[in-house]
């Protein structure tokens, strides 16, 4: 008779965990996962998918206006949300069933209750408890909000994805990814934004180069920008709001979305009992192989707070399963992972930005182009696309690529390839560029715009 219920016991039945377990089963393993909200997790619910369904309606408005110089006529155009709101609630209600199937096929039991671990090798939940010879925590990250007064008035990217109405004046409180995606989103459906950020520039960890080019195309459409100044306080105005910044100014706005940062949702499972090692946000603090300081319990993704994406919560989890079930020791590889801000225009990078490379191999050659896509010379919209190489001098390996504009995300991906087996510039040039397209500017870059 076996000693445990199960070899190992997922909490958290997102990305990362979702993975985990149908990996593990596939190697043998009995699995069990416990989800007390939906399957699919932060991505699937209220996050990448739901998000980018809401870029896609965004962009329709850029797309009608340009439409005309192409000879289109789109006259009496209009938008509803509840419908747009519906059509991406069914979507995602067959996300989830898809996720279950998929648990399901591969033998895992699912627990749908909150988990709570009881000592090292027994977890509770539903009422239930059980047991199991390993433990995996993979319960994501939850957004912040900051303790001032009125910030019950406000919502977060939870709530942004089920308001009954679009609210026409918004402010977005943030300076992070998805504080800049919501502003482009609330934007593009025809509401007023104002940004607000505490820094003297948002998106902090990209680029610099990237980072001011995008805060001049969202201030070019019409997005107010409010950099070095926060809420101090939200109150009721009537049937709307009124947010007061730092500095007296106010807002009064239908809606106010705080976008500042998510903290480890690891509150409440037991691990501060038991002795885990947590990091001051909460994070469980792991090693390469994603093992905790409890010899049998294992964390991935949000949770231990390491690099906060579903890709990458997705590769720790596989790289988990091969560890413990395939037989082959697969530490986590966080090196040159790409990554996209769905912004309008779009950010795309991948690799180092120009300080960090400075910082790590000294002197670089840095190619970097700016023009107005073929697109927008017949729209006469003044749009500008931003590309940017990093090279580490010695070695002449391109080290990191960046991008503001148009599907970025699309383009970075397949230039990520190449920074991650560690193409050199001279490799780039020798690749016949596709033209006339935006990403051929990525092989036709050869006049360095600094050099070290």
């Amino acid at each position: 008779m076996a000693q445990f219920d199960f070899d190992l016991f997922v909490i958290g039945a997102g990305s990362g965990g979702v993975r985990a377990s149908r990996m593990s089963a596939s190697f043998g393993a009995r699995v069990a996962v416990a989800e007390d909200r939906y399957l699919g997790g932060t991505c699937v619910n209220v996050g990448c998918i739901p998000k980018k369904l809401l870029t896609y309606a965004a962009h329709y408005a850029d797309d009608f206006e340009d439409a005309r110089a192409y000879g289109w006529s789109l006259e009496g155009r209009s938008f509803d949300w509840p419908t747009l709101v519906a059509n991406k609630d069914k979507e995602i209600a067959r996300l989830n069933g898809v996720y279950a199937k998929l648990l399901d096929d591969a033998g895992v039991r699912r627990i749908e209750a909150r988990a709570r671990i009881v000592d090292p090798h027994t977890v509770e939940a539903g009422g239930k408890t059980y047991t199991a010879e390993r433990l995996l925590v993979a319960t994501g990250s939850w957004p912040t909000l900051p303790e001032i007064p009125g910030v019950e008035l406000a919502i977060t990217s939870n709530e942004a994805f089920h308001l009954k109405e679009l609210p026409r004046r918004v402010l977005v409180a943030g300076g992070g990814y998805i504080a800049v995606e919501f502003a482009g989103i609330f934007h593009g459906l025809g509401a007023h934004v104002v940004q607000t950020h505490r820094g003297e520039l948002f998106l902090r960890g990209f680029d610099d180069d990237v980072r001011s080019a995008l805060a001049g195309e969202m201030t070019r459409r019409g997005i107010e920008l409010r950099f070095g100044h926060v809420p101090k306080r939200i109150e009721r105005a009537g049937a709307a709001l009124r947010a007061v910044l730092d500095d007296g100014s106010a807002y009064e706005v239908d809606q106010v979305l705080y976008a500042i940062g998510r903290a480890p949702n690891t509150k409440g499972l037991g691990l501060a009992e038991l002795g885990v090692r947590l990091g001051p946000l909460g994070e469980v603090v792991v090693d390469e192989l994603s093992r905790s300081s409890l010899d049998n319990l294992y964390a991935i993704g949000d949770a231990t707070n390491r690099l906060n994406l579903t890709p990458v919560a997705i590769h720790e989890a596989m790289a988990l399963a091969r560890t413990l079930y395939g037989r082959q020791r697969t530490p986590v590889d966080h090196e040159n992972v790409p990554s996209a801000v769905f912004s309008q225009p779009q950010i795309g990078a991948v690799g180092l930005t120009e300080a960090a490379a400075r910082a790590r191999y000294g002197k670089l050659d840095v190619y970097k182009t700016s023009f107005r896509p073929l697109r927008h010379t017949l729209t006469g919209r003044s749009e500008q696309t931003t590309m940017k190489l990093v090279v580490d001098q010695k070695s002449q390996r391109v080290v990191g690529a960046h991008m503001v504009g148009p599907d970025a995300g699309e383009i970075i991906q397949g230039i990520a390839i190449a920074v991650k087996v560690g193409a050199t510039k001279a490799q780039f040039d020798a690749t016949v560029g596709i033209h006339p397209t935006l990403a051929e500017e990525f092989v036709t870059m050869r006049t360095a715009a600094k050099r070290d």
